[in-house]
């Protein structure tokens, strides 16, 4: 692999790294809960070997926005990612799109009409109400109790019943973009049936990682992973 460009950008007032030498063709790169902007530097190698740019940016509250008053919601999410592609649709003429967890629930939702040629997903939280669902049932907690505290705080989450209404009121009807999803056996954030589901109404294509969690975090889930993004980037 060649040395990758790397440029240090503002959307607004969003961090991002362009990655990659010039081309007419980008992937927008969402990170998932926890992760940065920085965590594109892999997949962006691979994408400009294939004659891709990348463009990575920080969620809230994540890589440089840790300490903002501004909370990583599907409500600041969606607006984000919209600022994003406003920018990008610009000045690239074919745009492609990377999202990973809880990046790739966001993208769903604010991108739902947009002209993407092609999306990778992985490990993508693509029903949002049997995620929180499950968290439901982790920390003992049900509708109408979060009904009548409308915030709940749990050892991953807050709970929140605006967010659990919206969520709701908006499941995934729409997307008709060529997709390709990797998921792991292993995943407890989104059943198989789940994922199997979104696959089948939306015709996308899967590859399943044997034993894999929802992080892909051991040297062989990351070799799969890579193996993967080689093969449909």
């Amino acid at each position: 692999m060649s040395f990758l460009n790397k440029r240090r950008i503002e959307i607004g007032n969003i961090p991002a790294i362009l990655w990659g030498k010039a081309s007419d063709k980008i992937y927008i790169f969402v990170h998932g809960k926890g992760s940065n902007k920085e965590s594109a530097h892999k997949f962006a190698q691979i994408a400009e070997d294939k004659g891709y740019q990348v463009l990575s940016f920080d969620l809230p509250e994540h890589g440089e926005r840790k300490n903002e008053n501004y909370k990583c919601d599907v409500f600041n999410g969606v607006q984000e990612l919209k600022i994003v592609w406003s920018y990008v649709e610009k000045k690239w003429t074919i745009i492609n799109l990377f999202g990973c967890s809880l990046g790739a629930y966001f993208s769903l939702i604010a991108y739902k009409d947009y002209p993407i040629d092609k999306c990778l997903f992985q490990s993508p939280i693509v029903d949002m109400e049997h995620l929180i669902g499950k968290m439901f049932e982790w920390f003992n907690v049900t509708e109408e109790l979060l009904r009548e505290k409308k915030k709940i705080a749990t050892p991953i989450d807050i709970l929140s019943w605006d967010y659990y209404c919206y969520v709701k009121q908006h499941p995934i009807i729409k997307w008709n973009v060529p997709t390709s999803i990797i998921y792991g056996t292993k995943d407890n954030l989104q059943s198989s049936i789940v994922i199997e589901d979104f696959v089948k109404r939306f015709k996308s294509e899967l590859t399943i990682s044997v034993n894999s969690e929802h992080d892909f975090h051991t040297s062989k889930s990351e070799e799969e992973v890579i193996q993967w993004l080689n093969k449909y980037i």
